[in-house]
């Protein structure tokens, strides 16, 4: 790892006409991609004992619906609970207004 960093280190710093000088070295260091052997493709296979203790998606999916419902339903009655106070005391604003210009 040390080795892959010192080298992307010491790259980043050459010169343009040095890294054409490398183009040939870099390219035959180069790894082409190898598709995964038998054992690999078992290890990644799914495993059907497994399978009890993976997550369910759709009950995961269903909880962040209702979190989300949830939220909308306590701000809506957080706005109304607003509302309604500040009708109220534009009512009782009117209603004093009004009984204080008849006394």
């Amino acid at each position: 790892m040390a080795f892959l960093l010192c080298n992307s280190i010491t790259s980043h710093f050459q010169s343009h006409s040095q890294r054409a000088q490398n183009d040939s070295l870099s390219q035959s260091r180069r790894q082409f991609h190898v598709e995964p052997g038998p054992r690999e493709k078992a290890l990644l296979a799914e495993d059907p004992s497994l399978k009890r203790f993976k997550s369910h998606k759709k009950g995961v999916a269903r909880i962040k619906r209702l979190g989300d419902v949830l939220t909308v339903v306590v701000v809506a009655s957080c706005c109304y609970e607003i509302y309604v106070r500040a009708v109220m005391r534009e009512e009782a604003r009117k209603q004093a207004g009004a009984s204080g210009a008849s006394a």
